[in-house]
């Protein structure tokens, strides 16, 4: 799909405000485009950009030291990854990956304006302030959900989670993906997975899933 940068961009992230600075991220950010299942941002990266979606999903997540995947959250049209600023402005290597879901397209903004816009421009302050609290109440949810929820719980939050995230019921996903994000072996998830649907909360099909 095409992009028109500076009417897509007002229309993604309106509370970016001033014309000067909207101006300022249009002539200076580059915009690029991700298929589904394209790794965006990996673990030991350096960052370079910070990103603001514009269109599609992102799946955030972080690796322990044996390298299980743990799925943390979401990024829409109209968010940022606070991580990155972090990253950006102390010049550290990624320790969470990025991954589109779907088609995504994003402005990667470079990080040297970074400090400079904090200072200069009150609505790119408060997205800044405002994006670090969304993503910390999202790592609440899932630290709780890990600490004082059963994996039955956990699986369904998880998938409703997703069918939100892409204003769908279907959602093309395996059961060995799911273990992946959850943490958990394909096994016990095939094993939920087919408890829910006799439950009538969800119906199997072949690489699908679809919630009722």
């Amino acid at each position: 799909m095409e992009i028109n940068l500076p009417e897509d961009f007002r229309k993604t992230f309106p509370h970016i405000a001033e014309a000067a600075l909207q101006q300022n991220i249009v002539d200076n950010g580059r915009i690029y485009n991700y298929q589904e299942g394209e790794i965006i941002m990996d673990i030991g990266q350096y960052v370079k950009i910070v990103p603001l979606v514009l269109k599609g999903l992102i799946k955030v997540s972080r690796e322990d030291e044996e390298g299980r995947e743990l799925f943390l959250y979401y990024l829409r049209p109209g968010e940022s990854c606070t991580m990155s600023f972090t990253c950006c402005m102390m010049n550290k290597k990624s320790e969470i990956r990025t991954v589109a879901e779907e088609y995504t397209t994003l402005i990667g903004v470079p990080i040297k304006f970074m400090d400079e816009w904090m200072t200069k421009y009150q609505s790119w302050k408060n997205f800044v302030m405002q994006s670090y609290d969304n993503r910390m109440m999202e790592l609440v949810k899932t630290i709780d959900s890990i600490a004082f929820k059963k994996m039955d719980e956990r699986l369904f939050e998880y998938l409703e989670a997703r069918s939100k995230a892409l204003n769908s019921k279907e959602l093309q996903v395996t059961h060995q993906d799911i273990a992946f994000d959850l943490n958990a072996s394909r096994e016990a998830i095939s094993r939920l997975l087919k408890k829910m649907e006799k439950e009538g909360m969800l119906v199997l099909g072949r690489n699908k899933i679809n919630l009722n």
